[in-house]
């Protein structure tokens, strides 16, 4: 098999008005590093940031690197697909998308892969049609919550439904998926059990924003030992079609979901 776009689970954000964090960013373990011209900029900065951006993907670097844009209803997104349709950006990134026509537009413009941040009730709900224009689709869990009108303090629970939604659509389409931010910096115990929820849910992965968080994001996507083991015996044992395998009925879905996890392993 071979690493796509997006089959990648640590993806950290920073903001591309950061020049320390972006050259931190290129040296560090992320599987696809995201600059953001969007939430992460002040208003007075973003044609400096997006110079700045342009210019960091000008360079090489050792993992894919996509570009957050600012969204429709801002006066930046049209400057902002200008520049992207120069830049040597791999993906484009566009937030808050709530219709079909939010990715259409940019996709045709730039030729780009669009990864889709979900971040209101009304894309939740539209995410289907999303979907169909998207390489990608990103829960963006902030601006969701906030959408939803949840207490501060509300926790993941909420979400679960919102979170499950978006999920069902990137598999029901063939895209992937990605869980939202832990905004806890400090708390790394609470970051490695967010991680390992969103990869019991099905997330191929989890959106990032500080380096440290990179490490115990893998730790949590990778197939544990015992998963790696019984993949192989698995394998080795499947001749075709249903048949007994170690107290289990599988068939070929189970053979293929193996292949998947062993291929994850192997790029670990």
């Amino acid at each position: 098999m071979t690493l796509s776009l997006f089959d990648r689970p640590a993806v950290l954000f920073l903001p591309a008005s950061n020049a320390r964090a972006i050259a931190k960013a290129r040296e560090s373990r992320a599987d696809l590093v995201i600059l953001d011209l969007e939430d992460a900029v002040k208003p007075e900065d973003k044609d400096s940031a997006r110079d700045a951006a342009v210019h960091a993907v000008a360079e090489p670097w050792p993992m894919p690197v996509a570009i957050r844009i600012n969204g429709s209803k801002t006066e930046w997104q049209g400057r902002d697909v200008v520049a992207m349709m120069h830049s040597r950006v791999d993906v484009i990134v566009v937030p808050r998308t709530e219709t079909r026509e939010d990715l259409s537009f940019v996709r045709n413009q730039t030729g780009r892969p669009i990864a889709a941040m979900i971040e209101t009730a009304r894309g939740v709900l539209a995410a289907g049609e999303i979907a169909k224009e998207a390489a990608a689709l990103i829960a963006g869990t902030n601006d969701l919550a906030a959408d939803l009108r949840l207490p501060r303090d509300a926790g993941r629970s909420p979400l679960q439904m919102a979170l499950q939604s978006i999920l069902l659509t990137a598999r029901a389409t063939g895209i992937a998926a990605f869980d939202g931010v832990f905004n806890g910096l400090d708390d790394e115990q609470g970051f490695a059990a967010e991680a390992v929820e969103g990869r019991r849910l099905g997330f191929d992965g989890k959106s990032l924003i500080h380096p440290k968080q990179i490490g115990p994001c893998h730790a949590a996507f990778a197939p544990t030992d015992d998963e790696i083991s019984r993949a192989e015996r698995l394998i080795a044992a499947a001749t075709g079609g249903a048949e007994r395998f170690e107290g289990e009925m599988v068939e070929r879905m189970h053979v293929e979901a193996a292949e998947r996890l062993l291929a994850r392993a192997r790029r670990a």
